[in-house]
């Protein structure tokens, strides 16, 4: 990976840093997403999401309903950036006007013995945080997770004191583990858990991958 790679992040004008919806500011703007904070008006776009079997099939055995959506999983976005400043889920839409495509998110985590898919939640300042992301069907296949990761990653290490990054999916999901690597995270480890409804591909367990702030810089050279 080369240095142009995080070149791609862009900071807008405060004049021009104009909300994608309902006058939200965009936190984080690349060369063709903006990341915004979720608001209430964003139960449909999740919906897309939680709401699709494809998008749901190596993440939980069933897909969740609008009211799911309403009570658990807005709450559980709009929360995170209160109790972690800098740090949270964001939205992210299309800059040519392709409108949602799904989130991005930066969890700060407690390393512990065990799993990373196990870490509890942490305080800013921890120096390690789980990266991941979701995005609608329509938007697989173009790059758009790559380029927002790689925009997390270095804002972790540039701007949230961040040292180490991770991520973890299962080992049959190969599209997610493709943007890993092109993210510069590096295969640590594959897990076994045990599941109450294990999905398929499970007895494959689940593979982890870590990146520290100066192998990113190394890579960035």
């Amino acid at each position: 990976m080369t240095q142009d790679s995080y070149r791609a992040e862009i900071r807008l004008p405060r004049s021009r840093r104009r909300g994608t919806i309902h006058g939200v500011e965009p936190e984080l703007v690349t060369e063709r997403l903006v990341l915004r904070r979720f608001t209430a008006a964003d139960t449909g776009n999740l919906l897309t999401l939680d709401g699709d079997p494809e998008v749901m099939r190596y993440l939980e055995p069933r897909v969740k309903t609008r009211a799911q959506i309403e009570a658990d999983v807005l709450p559980l976005f709009l929360g995170r950036h209160q109790r972690y400043p800098g740090f949270g889920r964001w939205a992210a839409e299309a800059r040519d006007g392709g409108g949602f495509v799904g989130w991005f998110g930066l969890r700060p985590v407690l390393p512990i013995e065990g799993a990373i898919v196990d870490w509890p939640d942490a305080p800013p300042g921890g120096g390690v945080a789980e990266i991941g992301y979701r995005l609608r069907r329509t938007a697989w296949g173009q790059g758009y997770a790559t380029e927002g990761t790689r925009a997390l990653v270095r804002r972790a290490f540039t701007e949230l004191g961040v040292r180490e990054v991770v991520a973890t999916t299962m080992t049959v999901n190969t599209r997610s583990r493709a943007v890993m690597q092109k993210a510069g995270l590096l295969y640590t480890r594959t897990v076994h858990l045990t599941w109450a409804e294990p999905l398929d591909g499970t007895e494959q367990g689940d593979v982890e991958y870590r990146l520290r702030r100066e192998d990113w810089i190394a890579q960035a050279r």
